[in-house]
């Protein structure tokens, strides 16, 4: 049970992400701006992070708080803010089966960044080193398909009355969606890594996302002051914003980054990376069902292709890995056999 607790903590923390994704498309619709709805969501996050926080986290076995992890926290917050307020920008002009879809990006551009500062090796050869550069840029071509492509439709809502197109044949709010989601899918890559970084410094995961949660409230309040001067943008008199603002607050930040940030200091950030692609599934159907989104061929076709990719650098990944185990081993038995097979020295009188 202990051992499969991580799997199941991020399907059900995927299940959250979906809906998240659902929830912040559903209140940008009611003319909410980004910063503001980000602001609602993390301020509730930290009102429930900071009693739980330090009730788990109890002075006796709370890390040193240094001047480096401080910085640390400042830098995963404003990673945080640009991954959010790009995210839900994106949203504003792609569906949500097409958001999610090339959210599955991620796990490849995380296995780029972690070759570059260090994480991820690529110095064993062999079939492993080519799965993974095959499959990330199998991946990038997935959601490139995503992005342009729509085709015939697959299933079709009663809620939407979209025409099926072809090749470049959607609006170019989808593209520019689609871009952005590009863009968000990069920063989130790079907070996965910088997510992990600090997580060997400072392993109280509460804490990290009291902290996190708590930058982004104030850098999102301060940009809903600056950029956002309707302040109708800050009303809760909607009930979809209400009730999206205390789903994003309590199942986003509050319980699924924390569950994300858990199974990366238990499993590291590959297998945080490697569930992303169950959400092309919860999407779909979630945004057809509540959304009226639409199901392509385009968008069917890229997830498919992306999940092909993805599994590929999985997979070079776990052989990888047997070759550091199988030498761990080895650099082992080495000594103890050359103590076994030695001679006993001679004491001559």
């Amino acid at each position: 049970m202990k051992s499969a607790l991580p799997f199941v903590a991020m399907v059900v923390g995927q299940v959250a992400q979906v809906g998240l994704t659902l929830a912040g498309k559903k209140v940008i619709a009611t003319g909410m701006h980004n910063f503001s709805y980000v602001f609602y969501s993390n301020a509730l996050a930290s009102v429930i992070l900071l009693p739980a926080s330090f009730l788990i986290h109890r002075s006796r076995n709370r890390p040193a708080l240094t001047l480096s992890v401080a910085g640390g926290f400042l830098v995963l917050g404003i990673l945080g803010f640009l991954v959010q307020v790009v995210g839900y920008a994106g949203l504003t002009y792609a569906p949500a089966t097409v958001a999610t879809a090339i959210l599955n990006l991620i796990p490849g551009f995380t296995f780029v960044l972690a070759i570059i500062f260090g994480v991820e090796r690529v110095d064993y050869g062999g079939w492993a080193m080519w799965a993974k550069i095959i499959g990330t840029a199998v991946s990038v071509v997935g959601a490139i398909i995503v992005t342009v492509y729509t085709g015939p439709a697959i299933i079709t809502s009663s809620l939407t009355s979209i025409t099926p197109q072809h090749l470049l044949g959607q609006s170019s709010d989808w593209i520019l969606g689609g871009v952005l989601m590009l863009i968000d899918c990069v920063l989130a890559a790079f907070f996965i890594i910088a997510q992990a970084l600090i997580l060997k410094k400072y392993s109280a995961v509460l804490i990290l996302m009291l902290a996190y949660c708590s930058i982004i409230t104030v850098l999102s309040l301060l940009a809903s002051l600056m950029l956002e001067h309707d302040l109708s943008a800050f009303s809760l008199q909607s009930k979809t914003r209400l009730l999206a603002i205390l789903y994003a607050g309590i199942f986003g930040a509050g319980f699924q980054l924390t569950i994300g940030a858990w199974c990366v200091k238990m499993k590291g950030p590959l297998f945080v990376s490697m569930f992303h692609p169950l959400g092309i599934v919860i999407a779909a159907i979630m945004g057809v069902i509540f959304l009226g989104d639409g199901l392509y061929l385009g968008c069917l076709l890229g997830s498919v292709v992306i999940v092909i990719g993805f599994y590929g650098v999985i997979l070079g990944k776990a052989k990888e890995d047997k070759i550091v185990e199988s030498n761990m081993v080895e650099s082992l038995k080495s000594p103890l056999l050359q103590d076994d097979t030695e001679e006993p020295s001679v004491l001559l009188p």
